[in-house]
């Protein structure tokens, strides 16, 4: 039987789009910080896609890398095989990580990442003989991943809602979200002893012996809209932590690998993980790819306690880890985490000039080229707008119009009114593309705002 003979269906296939009722330009071609349609429209990529593209569309030697690779062989299953792009890598990008003495577990995306993180936790607690540490914290307002676990594990209930009959396992304490501290409906505590208080009480709550981990963003990206803790927030947390042989897992999935202007998010405190997630900007899209990092301490308990029952067909691949090489050479040679740092700080600038004084703006912020706007219907009030106006919609719409791609957030203010901006473009980003950035940006808003409030 062809498959025209087969009953009750059609002989043409199509794409179930991630945006549904809306058309997709296609993507034809892609260099430096511009993506090309096929009509021959250029778009200024200032989201880096996914907050994913760091060191930049087009470079030649990452398709190298891989190619060489995929020459050699493509797939051995990990159970059988290593190889030498993987050993070579783990050596390589090892000194970077803010675990100390990693050892990494390959993936496919952040997703992976994080459920392989909290299988890493429970592993290390059963050959602990701690078996009744079941128990995970993560903060409101977090996003960890779209598989049910990560989706649990979040914080960001507009994602939440039409799986919650599904969720419902971990804890989540207030998010560190100072612009917002002390409102109700946002979750969210701006001040370091509150915070660490409150995460206290979580865990004497919980009981003794009871929590395996604490789970955070060291600088939240998709949900809240680059918003960094309090100073002094994560080394208090790392303290309380350890004091009750918690594990501290750093989802480093979007602010890795340069996004802040530091290598990790965690380096602007000086604090390490037990355990880590990347992805994202391991392999700058060039190729699905990302890790759960176990500190040597938590390797060596599960090594010793009988092993790590888990895996995936496409973890530990050898494309991807070539791939993941040649993006960690470009960032050294090139010095393109410093270029985050100090154009970040002029991006920063440029949007504040911009919109900084709007009054539907309620908070510019970021650190390296991770850079929010908050909008807001009342900036004294920091009342958003609500939900039905679908504002940061209409920024997107106007952004598009203009050639320019935006990456964008809803729910922060309540879980289901608040609309975020973020931008997160290559570190191979120019001067002069910076300028047309904040500048698209403020003609977005005000057309978008213009549209909502008339």
């Amino acid at each position: 039987m062809s498959a025209t003979d087969r009953p009750g269906g059609t002989s043409t296939g199509r794409v179930f789009q991630r945006v549904l009722g809306r058309e997709l330009p296609v993507a034809v071609r892609a260099e430096g910080c511009t993506i090309w349609d096929a009509e021959g429209r250029a778009y200024l990529d200032a989201a880096g896609g996914a907050i994913v593209v760091n060191v930049g569309h087009g470079r030649q030697s990452i398709v190298d890398a891989m190619e060489r690779q995929a020459r050699a062989f493509t797939y051995v299953h990990g159970t059988t095989f290593t190889s030498e792009p993987l050993e070579t890598y783990a050596r390589a990008v090892g000194p970077y990580l803010p675990v100390d003495d990693p050892a990494i577990y390959p993936v496919s995306g952040g997703s992976e990442a994080i459920e392989s993180c909290l299988k890493l936790v429970r592993s290390y607690h059963l050959a602990r003989r701690e078996p009744d540490r079941t128990v995970v914290i993560a903060r409101h307002g977090s996003y960890h991943g779209n598989s049910l676990g990560a989706l649990d594990l979040s914080g960001r209930e507009p994602l939440r809602r039409p799986y919650e009959p599904w969720l419902g396992r971990f804890h989540h304490v207030s998010a560190a979200y100072p612009y917002r501290a002390g409102e109700t409906a946002a979750h969210a505590l701006g001040d370091v002893d509150a915070l660490v208080a409150e995460l206290e009480a979580a865990i004497a709550e919980a009981g003794q012996g009871r929590v395996a981990a604490f789970v955070a963003e060291p600088i939240v990206g998709a949900t809240l809209g680059a918003v960094a803790p309090p100073d002094g927030y994560w080394p208090a947390i790392a303290e309380v932590c350890r004091r009750h042989g918690v594990l501290l897992i750093a989802d480093e999935v979007m602010t890795g690998f340069g996004r802040t202007g530091r290598w990790f998010g965690l380096d602007h405190w000086g604090v390490w993980a037990d355990v880590m997630a990347a992805a994202k900007g391991i392999a700058g899209g060039y190729f699905p790819f990302g890790l759960a990092v176990a500190s040597g301490n938590v390797y060596d308990t599960i090594t010793a306690g009988g092993g790590f029952v888990h895996g995936f067909t496409y973890s530990h691949s050898p494309v991807g880890a070539a791939a993941a090489g040649e993006v960690l050479r470009i960032l050294e040679t090139e010095k393109l985490v410093e270029a985050s740092a100090t154009k970040g700080e002029r991006l920063l600038a440029l949007v504040r000039e911009g919109l900084g004084d709007h009054p539907n703006v309620g908070d510019v912020r970021g650190r390296g080229l991770l850079v929010g706007v908050e909008l807001v219907a009342d900036r004294a009030t920091r009342r958003p707008f609500p939900r039905s106006a679908r504002l940061v919609e209409a920024v997107m719409v106007h952004a598009r119009a203009a050639g320019l791609l935006l990456y964008h957030g809803t729910g922060n203010a309540d879980g289901t009114n608040g609309d975020t901006v973020l931008l997160g473009p290559p570190f191979v980003v120019t001067d002069e593309e910076l300028v047309t950035i904040a500048a698209r940006l403020r003609d977005a808003v005000e057309k978008a705002v213009a549209q909502v409030v008339r």
